[in-house]
């Protein structure tokens, strides 16, 4: 395997702060203002697109429905923004610090919040359509195998996961996330009506890095199939 050289990121930003305390210096309740960004924009995404059409188109489409759903959300995640924010965001992004090989695709995030101040430095969101409450194990294997390895978000000690629900009860994929990473899932104090709660973990920091080892994933239910089906009736 062919080692990777350095990326033009590295050498322009050599340090790498957490993204979590740089934004905080802008203003101490940061991640929640980051946070509130995605519920809008998935608000617009409601009003825009989701109570217009039908969702439903099987399990050989999810990928596209995956897709298609990430580039409309983060366009109104941007629309929301005021352009004070520290932070930017931009969708398919990738992370060149946890590419294997100068062969190999670096990771690439669906939703990606980087600094403007270094833009080498990102607060991601991974998605993932649950086609029904129980298939939430592609999902649990982004949290296990991802963030907590520090392949994900290795210069941010918070990240999320979306999950794009079309068939089921946000409380159930909840209970089931939880029971499969395992986890323990708390309410978001700032979000109580949302279907949005948080865990708590010590990842497994790679030997001579110094990414955060204490993080915290978001975790986001935005339900599709339901939208469609409220608006109808």
């Amino acid at each position: 395997m062919v080692r990777r050289g350095r990326t033009i990121p590295e050498k322009r930003w050599p340090d790498t702060p957490d993204f979590v305390q740089v934004a905080k210096d802008w203003r101490p309740d940061a991640i929640t203002v980051l946070v509130k960004l995605v519920w809008e924009g998935y608000d617009l995404l409601t009003a825009d697109v989701l109570s217009h059409i039908n969702c439903d188109q099987g399990e050989e489409k999810l990928e596209q429905i995956e897709r298609s759903i990430t580039q409309s959300l983060e366009r109104r995640i941007h629309n929301v923004m005021t352009g004070d924010e520290p932070f930017g965001v931009q969708h398919e992004v990738y992370e060149w610090e946890t590419g294997y090989s100068a062969q190999a695709q670096p990771p690439q995030y669906d939703i990606a919040f980087f600094l403007r101040a270094n833009d080498r430095i990102i607060w991601p969101l991974e998605a993932k359509v649950l086609s029904s409450h129980g298939a939430v194990a592609p999902y649990i294997n982004d949290v296990k195998d991802q963030f907590l390895t520090c392949r994900y978000a290795p210069f941010s000690s918070e990240g999320g996961m979306l999950g794009y629900l079309l068939s089921g009860e946000a409380d159930i994929a909840f209970s089931k996330i939880e029971k499969g990473v395992p986890c323990i899932l708390s309410h978001h104090q700032e979000f109580v009506d949302r279907n949005h709660k948080t865990s708590d973990h010590k990842r497994t920091v790679p030997p001579e890095k110094h990414y955060p080892a204490n993080f915290r994933c978001h975790h986001l239910i935005l339900n599709i199939i339901g939208v469609v089906a409220s608006a109808s009736s």
